[in-house]
């Protein structure tokens, strides 16, 4: 169980509490590949935390000097793994505090042969702070992050002013971030947000197209058939 420091609960953290246990096949990707693709990070105060030493070498990890992408928030990793297979000449960082989710990602990386992906166990605002060198990613993703509708959790949405700082610090100059969500008002909180940030363009002026790049996942599929619409946002960093 995690350590409830209040400190690091202080702000909204990547996830919400949820199983991690491993079963069957997922188990099985886990004992198999976590070794090559998840990153052992050392901890800090709590389970999926990271050591604020720590620093993440892309050139060292992947074995050469590529354009980094990372998913803040891979889910079951199909957009990820998707992404990894169209792009080879990018590398691929997916953040997750799911095991699950990890070890679903290890599947579909796996039956791909994609040589550039890796994955972190831990909260995203812990690697956008500390593990990630300053402008080091020429792109981020973030596809469908919990919209916490209800009124009263809107404070625990991971797109806060503070979130968009951390996201600016490690994109480079030009680098994009892609955002998405099926729910209309957490969009608009999204554009509110980094509408009054200084640190990204939006040259859409709002919504973008649909990102040609991001899979049709299982997650946006249900979301269709639900009847509930998409929003693409896009921003560039200044």
């Amino acid at each position: 169980m995690e350590n409830e420091n209040p400190l690091y609960r202080a702000r909204p953290v990547s996830f919400v509490r949820r199983g991690s246990r491993l079963q069957g096949r997922r188990q099985r990707l886990w004992d198999n590949y976590a070794d090559r693709y998840v990153i052992d990070v050392p901890r800090d105060t709590g389970a999926t935390s990271i050591d604020p030493g720590f620093r993440f070498d892309a050139e060292q990890e992947f074995g050469r000097d590529a354009p980094l992408v990372i998913e803040i928030g891979t889910g079951l990793g199909e957009a990820l793994a998707a992404g990894a297979v169209a792009h080879p000449d990018k590398d691929f960082l997916g953040i997750e505090v799911y095991r699950p989710g990890i070890a679903s990602l290890l599947g579909h990386v796996t039956q791909a042969n994609a040589s550039n992906v890796r994955a972190v166990l831990a909260n995203a605002p812990d690697v956008l702070e500390t593990m990630l060198p300053e402008e080091s990613v020429s792109e981020a993703w973030m596809f469908f992050p919990d919209p916490w509708h209800k009124k009263r959790h809107h404070k625990r949405r991971l797109v806060q002013p503070y979130f968009v700082d951390l996201v600016a610090r490690v994109l480079q100059p030009g680098g994009i971030w892609r955002l998405a969500t099926d729910w209309q008002e957490y969009a608009e909180h999204m554009l509110e947000v980094t509408d009054a940030s200084d640190r990204f363009t939006n040259p859409n002026d709002g919504y973008a197209r649909r990102f040609e790049g991001r899979t049709l996942t299982s997650f946006e599929k249900k979301a269709k058939q639900a009847g509930r619409d998409i929003f693409d946002i896009e921003l560039v960093r200044r």
